[in-house]
C-alpha cells in the first residue's frame, strides 16, 4: 500500500501516522450499532486528510459496501481504487459539471444524489443511450440545513415526474442533520419528523439521515442507511462526553532548532508571547501551510505539542512553516535538534486542537497537509 504523500520519509519535515486498522475497528463499532441498517463509509476530501485509495481499501476489506463523496472527480478517483462491479459509490453534491459529468459517472457506474428537478431529468435523460444505461440514484431534500436537496414540498412532483416519466429510479431517500452533535437541539426531532413525512411520498425507497453524531441520537434515527465520516476518522461524535471511538491520527515533527531567550524577549509574529523567566525555545517545521492553523498559537490557551513526555505550550503565532513550542518545563535531556515533538495524538486529540483553535475537528483533519510523509499503519503491520 502506497501513500498520498510523495514526499520521502527521510526528507518531511513531519510524520503523518494514520492507523487504518482503528479506522476499521470504528467502522465495525457503527456497523453493529446501527445493525440491521446499513452502515456506508464517507470518505469525502481524500477520506477527511487521511487517504481516499488507503482507507477505502482498508474499508472495503472489512465489508463495507458503499462511500460516499462530494465531488465527480472523487467518485471517479475512488472507482479507480475500488472494483466497480462489488462497491457503490454516491456523489453528495450531485452532478456538478451537466452532461459531460453524468456521462462520466454512469460510464463508470457510479450514482449521484440528486437535489433538483434539472439534475434529475439530465440524469434520467442517459437511460438506454449506451451500452452503459445510467443506474440508480439517491433523491436529497434539505429538512433544515438549505444547502443541497429538493424542498420538501417538492415531494410530491418528484414522485410525479418519477411516475410519468421514463427513465432509472431512485435506491434510496436522504436528508443531512443541522445540529445532531447537540442532543438536545429542537431541530433534531423536527427533522426526524421532517424526513418522515418525505418519506411517506416514497414508500418502497430505503431511507438515510443520520450522519456521525446522528448514529449517536438517544431516537436512533438509523433508518436503512447510515452515513459517518467524521467518527470514522477519531473524531468524537458526541462532544462532551468520552469519545467512543478509537483515535485514527498521529502527527509528530522533529526539533529544529532550540533556542534560550531571557524575560522580556518576544517570539514570533507581532510579539505576543513574552518570555516571564529564562525560556527554552523549540522550533518545529509545521505550520498553517500545513493544516496547522494559525488560531492555534496566540496568547489565550494555546495549543501545545508533547515532548519527551511534558506538554510544550504554543509559544506565538504559528507561523507559515514554523512554529515555537516552550519547552522551558521538558526535561532538558529531551529537548534537542532532531528530538520529536508530538503534535497530534493520544495526548492531543483533533478535537483537543480543534478547541484551542476555536474551529472544529473537522477542518483539523481535512486540512493535513500535502508536505507530510503519511505512514500507514494496519492490522498487518506499517506501509510507508
Amino acid at each position: 500500500m502506497s501513500s498520498d504523500s510523495n514526499v520521502p520519509a527521510h526528507l518531511a519535515q513531519a510524520i503523518l501516522t494514520i492507523d487504518l486498522a482503528a479506522i476499521v475497528s470504528n467502522w465495525r463499532l457503527l456497523r453493529d450499532r446501527v445493525a440491521p441498517a446499513q452502515c456506508a463509509a464517507v470518505v469525502k476530501a481524500n477520506a477527511y486528510g487521511a487517504g481516499i485509495a488507503p482507507v477505502a481499501r482498508a474499508l472495503a476489506d472489512a465489508g463495507c459496501k458503499t462511500f460516499f463523496v462530494a465531488h465527480v472527480h472523487e467518485a471517479l478517483a475512488l472507482r479507480r481504487v475500488l472494483p466497480r462491479e462489488e462497491y457503490v459509490i454516491y456523489t453528495l453534491n450531485g452532478i456538478a459539471g451537466g452532461r459531460e459529468a453524468a456521462i462520466a459517472l454512469r460510464d463508470s457506474l457510479l450514482r449521484p444524489v440528486i437535489g433538483t428537478f434539472e439534475e434529475l431529468a439530465l440524469w434520467r435523460s442517459l437511460s438506454g443511450t449506451s451500452a452503459n444505461p445510467a443506474l440508480p440514484m439517491a433523491l436529497q431534500f434539505s429538512t433544515g440545513m438549505n444547502r443541497l436537496g429538493f424542498a420538501p414540498r417538492e415531494a410530491g412532483d418528484v414522485t410525479q415526474v418519477l411516475a410519468t416519466v421514463a427513465g432509472p429510479q431512485p435506491d434510496f431517500v436522504m436528508s443531512h442533520f443541522v445540529s445532531s452533535e447537540i442532543p438536545d437541539d429542537p431541530m433534531n426531532p423536527a427533522q426526524i419528523a421532517a424526513f418522515a413525512e418525505i418519506r411517506s411520498h416514497f414508500p418502497a425507497l430505503a431511507g438515510s439521515l443520520a450522519n456521525s453524531s446522528g448514529i449517536f441520537l438517544p431516537p436512533e434515527p438509523y433508518c436503512d442507511l447510515v452515513r459517518p465520516g467524521y467518527a470514522l476518522y477519531g473524531g468524537n461524535p458526541t462532544p462532551g462526553l468520552p469519545n467512543p471511538m478509537q483515535p485514527v491520527v498521529q502527527l509528530q515533527a522533529p526539533v529544529l532548532q532550540v533556542r534560550h531567550v531571557q524575560p522580556g524577549e518576544t517570539a514570533g509574529y507581532n510579539g505576543v508571547w513574552t518570555a516571564k523567566r529564562p525560556s527554552r525555545l523549540a522550533v518545529i517545521g509545521v505550520g498553517y501551510a500545513d493544516g496547522f492553523l494559525r488560531s492555534a498559537g496566540g496568547p489565550s490557551d494555546p495549543g501545545f505539542a508533547m515532548i519527551g513526555g511534558t506538554a510544550c505550550p504554543i509559544a506565538g503565532r504559528v507561523s507559515m512553516d514554523l512554529l515555537i513550542l516552550d519547552a522551558t518545563d521538558a526535561p532538558e535531556k529531551a529537548v534537542h535538534a532532531g528530538a520529536r515533538a508530538e503534535l497530534l495524538g493520544a495526548a492531543i486529540t483533533i478535537d483537543d486542537l480543534a478547541e484551542r483553535a476555536g474551529t472544529i475537528g473537522y477542518e483539523i483533519l481535512t486540512g493535513l497537509g500535502a508536505r507530510y510523509h503519511r505512514r500507514y499503519v494496519s492490522a498487518s503491520g506499517t506501509t510507508e
